[in-house]
């Protein structure tokens, strides 16, 4: 597969119609204490344990534990970190408001030199910034597709991810699924279903920080011009900010985006990354695995957000999401119909004791497609006891319709 391009691809094709231990179970919603707006992407975690989640776009979140948390710690970029007591017996979800961060610039040792050295720096410092032996993680991953605005597409699951050294190849890094199901829509009129390709292993290709050959390499930064931005804070942690963007033509399209790099360790802690969408062609050849003949596509967004965190002096991958936007038409039709589709994972908790490598049989591939790999939703019970991210209320309605109209093959 060609290096330049990125490692998640969509296909477009034609349609034709064992027991666990009880868990205690805690929800709530993470808004913000200024405007009352809802916080998506926050992580909630439980302090010394591995645990934790994310909120979902509605800013919910539900955490399931072994035993009743004392306290738990939310989080989200450019917010005030907040720990929270948590009730013996929580009698209604809990409202978590978090404070937006001011950055006193006085407070920040500003960065003197090029940008591009900081970068640098950071990429030299991996080794030390990241886990030093292998880890299994154990993480949530969803996929959804909409047509317009309605839901036609829905595949999630639990998977198991093996993590090797930082400054190593990523070749022994791979994701296996645990379980998994998913919805297709059985209307006539949703002709077009939404494929992406390798999913479920975009942790390890995404990983910029172990993964170099995507993005952080001489010759791909030597396409992009770097600038300082003003900093942030992540879980209670200053950043520098540095923006990139593409100052070369290359026969691949290139991105623009931010890279979050902590003040204190120098590791990288978020990325943030759109394809440029200048060059129609580039772009499609990046995001298009293959399409029914006689449909056109016409990119629209490609973006990318990779986020780390860290824990106990250990930097850690802990979340990946993706946008695809993109319309495609029929020849001979006036009208182009728009197409989104979105995949994130979350890691929910890890363990680095007696751990073995997913073998290559049981792995899944950036060849795979997630769909093709799980069953059509049958059991309401589904999730047991798993930690997911709750699905937005809009897509619990789906979910809801989609059944009640999906005949199980």
């Amino acid at each position: 597969m060609n290096g330049k391009r990125l490692f998640l691809l969509l296909a477009l094709v034609a349609i034709v119609s064992g027991a666990m231990a009880q868990k205690y179970v805690l929800s709530g919603t993470v808004t913000n204490e200024t405007t009352g707006e809802r916080i998506a992407q926050a992580t909630v975690s439980v302090p010394k344990t591995s645990l934790s989640v994310v909120t979902n776009d509605d800013g919910f979140f539900t955490l399931k534990t072994d035993e009743p948390p004392t306290a738990i710690v939310v989080s989200h970029l450019g917010y005030q970190s907040r720990q929270v007591k948590v009730p013996a017996v929580p009698t209604t979800p809990l409202g978590v408001r978090l404070k937006p961060a001011v950055v006193q610039l006085q407070e920040v040792v500003v960065w003197t030199e090029n940008p591009r050295e900081l970068v640098n720096i950071a990429i030299k410092k991996i080794p030390e910034n990241y886990i030093r032996q292998p880890e299994l993680y154990s993480c949530f991953y969803r996929e959804t597709a909409m047509k317009r605005q309605h839901f036609i597409y829905v595949a999630e699951g639990v998977v198991d991810m093996y993590k090797t050294a930082y400054g190593h190849s990523s070749s022994k890094d791979r994701v296996a699924i645990r379980k998994g199901r998913r919805l297709l829509s059985p209307k006539r009129g949703d002709t077009l279903s939404v494929k992406v390709m390798g999913g479920p292993v975009q942790p390890v290709q995404l990983d910029i920080a172990k993964n170099l050959d995507f993005l952080l390499n001489d010759a791909d930064l030597n396409c992009y011009s770097f600038t300082l931005e003003q900093p942030e804070t992540i879980d209670d942690r200053m950043q520098y900010v540095v923006s990139l963007a593409p100052n070369a033509d290359m026969p691949y399209a290139l991105f623009h985006g931010r890279l979050y790099i902590d003040r204190e360790t120098l590791a990288f802690t978020r990325a943030e990354l759109a394809l440029d969408m200048n060059d129609r062609e580039k772009a499609t050849r990046t995001m298009l695995v293959r399409k029914p003949a006689g449909v056109r596509f016409t990119p629209k967004e490609l973006s990318t957000v990779i986020d780390y965190r860290y824990e106990d002096g250990v930097t850690r991958i802990s979340y990946v999401r993706n946008v695809f936007r993109f319309n495609c038409d029929w020849k001979r039709r006036l009208f182009a119909t728009p197409f989104a589709a979105f995949c994130e994972m979350a890691v929910t908790d890890k363990t680095g004791e007696g751990i073995q490598p997913i073998s290559g049989r049981n792995s899944f591939d950036t060849r795979d497609n997630f769909y093709d790999q799980v069953d059509y939703f049958r059991d309401p019970d589904f999730w047991e006891d798993y930690n997911i991210i709750e699905p937005t209320e809009s897509l619990d309605k789906a979910i809801d319709k989609l059944m009640k109209k999906t005949r199980t093959p």
